[in-house]
């Protein structure tokens, strides 16, 4: 089996799923096994009493041959999240997943209750993307306000370095992933403060990380917490 498959996902509510069609000549054999399982699932939820109607084929692929996160960071990481896709992006790179969590209550009692067994903490929250995608500004508002409430408990841990961002930005207008930049805050013994009083895009611009690329976020946590061999000779 070949991953160069196209997905099905039309990306709107209301709309017919999309073909899915082989993009090269080795993928053929697994878009023709993805049609049949596509169709098979349609036929049995016909009989079933439940709203869902099909299944989605979105990011098609196969596992990626890239470094592992202990390999590359020299770290024990794990992942406390609830959401599967960033559980299975967690475990390609090689962090432990920590299952039955659901709310961000539980995911931070799980960061405390795993602190002495791991170096590292990848905790994401997933429903400030939900309701962007949805376009539900209030709900999304209440969402990042419960999580800044734990914010102090998590301070408290005493870790190395904490990074607060997203992976993409969901604006409630747009009601879809986009293209604008995310505020970044690091918290450390080490960093510099400035003269940044707000958690938002805007305010985070003059902030003294200026513009940091995403994959240079890990290198700058390594170096907040001490991580890192000595700078210069």
């Amino acid at each position: 089996l070949a991953p160069s498959v196209s997905e099905n996902d039309p990306q709107k509510e209301g709309l017919p799923l999309k073909p899915i069609t082989a993009l090269d000549k080795p993928s053929e054999k697994t878009a023709e096994v993805l049609r049949e399982l596509e169709d098979r699932v349609i036929e049995i939820l016909k009989g079933v009493d439940t709203p869902a109607k099909g299944l989605l084929f979105r990011g098609i692929s196969k596992l990626p041959d890239i470094k592992g996160f202990a390999e590359k960071y020299k770290l024990n990481a794990a992942c406390i999240a609830t959401y599967p896709m960033y559980k299975g992006v967690a475990k390609v790179v090689g962090m432990d997943v920590i299952d039955g969590l659901d709310t961000i209550e539980g995911e931070v009692d799980a960061l405390k209750e795993l602190y002495d067994k791991y170096n590292f903490f990848f905790l994401h929250i997933k429903k400030t993307d939900s309701y962007g995608e949805d376009g539900n500004f209030d709900a999304k508002v209440k969402i990042i306000e419960e999580a800044d409430r734990y914010l102090s408990k998590i301070k408290g841990m005493k870790f190395g370095a904490i990074a607060v961002t997203g992976d993409h930005s969901t604006p409630a207008l747009l009601k879809s992933h986009s293209w604008h930049p995310l505020p970044l805050m690091i918290n450390s013994p080490y960093a510099i403060a400035d003269d940044v009083k707000r958690f938002t895009e805007r305010e985070c611009a003059k902030g003294i990380l200026g513009k940091v690329y995403s994959k240079e976020i890990m290198y700058l946590l390594l170096a907040y917490s001490l991580k890192l061999d000595k700078f210069g000779a």
